[in-house]
């Protein structure tokens, strides 16, 4: 089911385990949010970092070109990522 032989599996940004890192693929919302996140930093190409979920485990902080960013664990799961196991 991959889309292209070599990569890894296409996940949801709310995949991603604590310490973790992934390249964003693609964001699955609507003009308006994607363009707000976008604006935050989570461009297709980026690495992120899982940091640390807030209590209770929602809402996700993630690292994003050197930033942390808080994001609801619903908004994360419509961020498509894809695994390089990058550290």
């Amino acid at each position: 089911m991959e889309k292209f032989p070599g990569h890894k599996k296409v996940r949801s940004l709310s995949d991603l385990r604590l310490g973790e890192t992934a390249v964003l693929e693609h964001i699955d919302l609507e003009e308006e949010d994607s363009q707000r996140l976008m604006e935050l930093g989570f461009l297709p190409g980026t690495k992120i970092l899982a940091r640390r979920p807030a209590p209770g485990g929602d809402p996700m902080v993630f690292q994003v070109e050197g930033s942390e960013i808080a994001i609801r664990r619903e908004t994360a799961k419509c961020l498509k990522i894809r695994s390089d196991n990058l550290k």
